[in-house]
């Protein structure tokens, strides 16, 4: 009688290819979660910077449009001024005065028309030679002289001496003192007061009809304290309604400075309009260095008086080049700066509440997923373990985790049913045999010889029959899970393979384990017809699996692996035959080189229809001796070889139509070379 088999103990190997339960969830709550805790916070992240650095930079565009508005109309006015001076210059009643001593006494009348007609603050008439002939406020002190090269036309921003204060009228020269002001982050200095006044000065050539000259005219208009001048350019630049925001008190605001101290301005000491216009303040030194140490135009925000403005600085120069003071414009900072926190918050709260939901519905398709997964794994594990009546039981997917389950239970069943069918009829021809021995015991020696022979014959051929029924029955179920696994695939996509790839290789593990049982009980029964499951391999995958293999072999040493894999064509054998192949021939080219070398992969088309994959080490190589018959059993040049690894595994290839051929390699080592034939499964 056959002893029944008994349950077999789970492999070590196995058990740590399968992945705990824990290991499956943390899996795929790592998958699910890792998103939602990485990118989503750092996308929201980048927004929130970029919609800062956004708006931070339309506020200085904004500024810089405003400064550049700001700065054209100034230069308008400087050209107005240009104008009515020379307006004034070609006056045909100015020129009679010049010419007819008895008219000089009309002169002062004369000039008071000509600057308020042509709005001057100012209007100064000198002789060829520079001596002050007479000025619109009558005021003409004797021996005043301008020097004639300070007379030559031009128009532009100009500081008045103190010598020529003293010409203009006295509602001017009141405007023109401005005390300094406690100012922070202003540079120290000990000036208590600005005393100098600074201009829209034009000096334009007065000529006779002749072309000769008559004297010069100069005219003008003074900046300090020109408030009306100042709210025009502000209007022009920030009109009513401009300005967004405005229910959050957002304004603009214009100042002209003289050196770094406001002589014109519409900022408010204490905001507010009631309060008086912050004249006397002065510019941070910070602003000053840059501006009018430096020459450049200031883009940033600054502290301006009391509040945070977004501002914009450009240097004023005289006819000279010399930087003698600023325009300046810029927009309170306050409003902008609470419109942007709102609208941040706005987005990150957007982002928290995506962030909750999809965590919520991930953490919810995820447990769909492991749960029936983790209860397939351990099906798996109490089977190996030898439980036979384990089973996956109710699933409630509908999905083709679901059906992958109940074909499980439905294979396992039908392998149940045959192992017990299998061990009945077992005995039964184990009872048969020992009937037909006991009735020929009683024949001669020979006979009865003969006779064992014929019922292991007959034995082997009825444990055929069997064989291939059961292995029939058993691949229809296989066919089937391995059928609807590919389905699931499909249905999954590249992005839902990759979350349950450790699981579906699993399975795919499992499935090739049954087709190799199934295949060794063919080969058994009938070892000429069948080679085994034969599968389209890629040779690049199977040399890498090889290495996986004997990767703590190479950990141990100093090898250095070299792959050329450039086969375009699978090869058609049983992956795990042609794997055992290629380890074998690995560990003994390991084992050649010892502690350092170059290992050498290849996979390369040969011929029409075949493929070579070879395995060449850099180790002594082969003697004469040892090539003769290094493929015969118990052949092997290591001191504790079996001698049977390069036997049996020229056995599997010549099975499947291919051949190993050994050599020496030009630069000394080995190479085995594997040729199969090239196709499909």
């Amino acid at each position: 009688m056959t002893p029944q088999p008994s349950p077999q103990p789970p492999r070590p190997a196995r058990a740590s290819a399968l992945h705990a339960p824990a290991s499956i969830r943390s899996k795929l709550l790592a998958m699910v979660l890792l998103p939602l805790v990485g990118v989503l916070p750092l996308l929201a992240l980048l927004m929130l910077w970029w919609g800062s650095e956004g708006i931070d930079r339309l506020l200085h565009t904004k500024v810089r449009s405003d400064l550049a508005v700001a700065q054209g109309y100034f230069e308008r006015v400087r050209s107005e001024v240009g104008a009515s001076t020379g307006t004034v210059a070609e006056s045909a009643a100015l020129q009679r005065s010049l010419l007819q001593p008895a008219a000089a006494a009309d002169l002062v009348p004369l000039l008071q028309r000509l600057a308020q007609r042509e709005r001057l603050d100012f209007i100064h008439l000198h002789a060829p030679d520079g001596r002050l002939l007479a000025t619109e406020s009558g005021t003409a002190p004797q021996s005043a002289a301008v020097p004639p090269s300070r007379l030559a036309e031009r128009t532009g921003v100009e500081i008045l001496p103190s010598e020529e204060l003293a010409w203009l009228p006295a509602t001017l020269r009141q405007r023109v003192p401005v005390p300094l002001l406690p100012t922070r982050s202003a540079a120290p200095t000990a000036q208590a007061v600005e005393a100098r006044a600074m201009v829209l000065l034009a000096n334009r050539a007065v000529r006779g009809t002749d072309g000769r000259l008559l004297g010069h005219l100069r005219g003008g208009v003074l900046l300090n304290r020109n408030l009306a001048l100042i709210d025009h350019i502000n209007g022009i630049v920030y009109p009513e309604g401009s300005l967004p925001l405005s229910a959050w008190g957002s304004r603009g605001t214009v100042t002209l400075f003289l050196d770094d101290v406001r002589i014109s301005t519409n900022v408010r000491l204490f905001g507010g309009e009631a309060h008086e216009r912050a004249i006397g303040t002065r510019v941070s030194q910070t602003v000053r260095d840059a501006v009018l140490g430096r020459g450049v135009t200031w883009l940033d925000r600054a502290f301006v008086v009391d509040e945070w403005y977004v501002s914009g600085y450009e240097p004023l120069a005289d006819s000279a080049g010399r930087r003698i003071g600023m325009l300046y414009v810029g927009i309170l900072e306050q409003p902008f700066t609470r419109m942007k926190y709102a609208a941040l918050a706005s987005i990150g709260a957007v982002f928290v509440l995506v962030m909750l939901v999809a965590a919520v519905v991930s953490l919810r398709w995820a447990r769909a997923i492991f749960r029936p997964l983790e209860r397939i794994e351990a099906t798996m594990r109490e089977v190996e373990g030898g439980v036979m009546e384990a089973r996956v039981g109710p699933v409630p997917n509908a999905d083709e985790i679901g059906h992958l389950a109940q074909h499980l239970d439905h294979l396992l069943e039908v392998v149940e049913g045959h192992t017990r069918e299998l061990q009945r009829w077992n005995a039964e021809l184990d009872a048969k045999v020992a009937q037909r021995t006991l009735a020929l015991e009683e024949r001669t020696h020979a006979l009865q010889a003969a006779q064992e022979q014929l019922v292991r014959s007959e034995k082997l051929a009825t444990v055929g029959q069997l064989t291939a029924s059961i292995a029939h029955e058993v691949n229809n179920p296989i066919a089937v899970i391995q059928g609807n696994l590919d389905l699931m695939r499909e249905l999954l996509g590249p992005a839902g393979q990759a979350r349950v790839a450790p699981e579906l290789r699993l399975v795919d593990e499992q499935i090739e384990r049954m087709r190799l049982i199934v295949t060794q009980l063919l080969q058994f029964a009938r070892p000429t017809e069948y080679a085994g499951y034969v599968e389209a391999v890629d040779t690049a995958r199977a040399l890498d699996d090889g290495l996986v293999l004997v990767n703590h072999l190479l950990a141990r040493t100093g090898i250095r692996v070299q792959r050329d894999a450039r086969a375009t064509r699978s090869v058609a054998i049983n992956r795990q035959e042609l794997q055992q192949v290629l380890v074998n021939l690995l560990v003994n080219a390991i084992h050649a080189m010892g502690s350092g070398g170059t290992l050498a992969l290849a996979a390369r088309d040969a011929g029409a229809n075949e493929v070579e994959i070879s395995v060449a080490d850099s180790g002594p190589g082969l003697s004469a001796a040892v090539l003769q018959q290094l493929f015969q059993p118990f052949v092997s040049g290591k001191k504790d070889g079996t001698g049977l690894g390069l036997w049996i595994s020229r056995g599997i290839v010549e099975r499947y139509g291919g051949d190993i051929l050994a050599a020496n390699g030009p630069r000394g080592g080995a190479v085995f070379t594997v040729r199969l034939k090239a196709g499909t499964a």
